[in-house]
């Protein structure tokens, strides 16, 4: 019995050694930080409310500005759309559509869309849209319209 008595009273010293003992810490560490950025392209579209004189012809009329914001550092792409292929188009009887072609920062295009593509990211880029409407002397009497659709898009 005295012999479970000092093993008991042994074991009881040992445990509070243990728990009493200073933990050994090392002399340096580290914390990994991470982040995660995800792709962001915007437009902002605003329309410059521009009239277009269709009989004897508009050159180079500002038709509205972009602001583009893309942060793919491989670049992005803008491509202008047109929802009548290009063309000014009348529902009065007898009007033919009245081709026109558009220019988008410098870059010229016709027909229903083209693309301007941006080597790098870009905040805040002001890009201006222009049309030119040859002169159509024999246009028929009616409103002419078309919608142009800017779309960003990340490489």
């Amino acid at each position: 019995m005295i012999r479970r008595i000092a093993a008991a009273v042994a074991a009881s010293a040992l445990a509070t050694t243990l728990i009493a003992a200073p933990a050994l810490a090392d002399t340096s560490g580290s914390v990994k930080l991470s982040g995660t950025v995800s792709l962001t392209c915007t437009v902002a579209v605003t329309d410059a409310g521009a009239s277009l004189n269709i009989l004897s012809g508009s050159s180079s009329v500002q038709v509205g500005s972009v602001v583009e914001n893309c942060n793919d550092g491989a670049g992005y792409t803008i491509t202008v759309a047109s929802a009548n292929g290009g063309s000014l188009k009348s529902s009065a009887t007898g009007a033919q559509p009245v081709a026109y072609t558009t220019n988008y920062d410098g870059t010229n295009g016709s027909g229903s869309s083209f693309t301007v593509t941006r080597s790098g990211a870009q905040f805040n880029k002001t890009a201006t849209m222009s049309v030119t409407v040859p002169a159509n002397a024999q246009a028929i009497a009616g409103s002419y319209s078309d919608t142009l659709t800017v779309t960003i898009a990340g490489k």
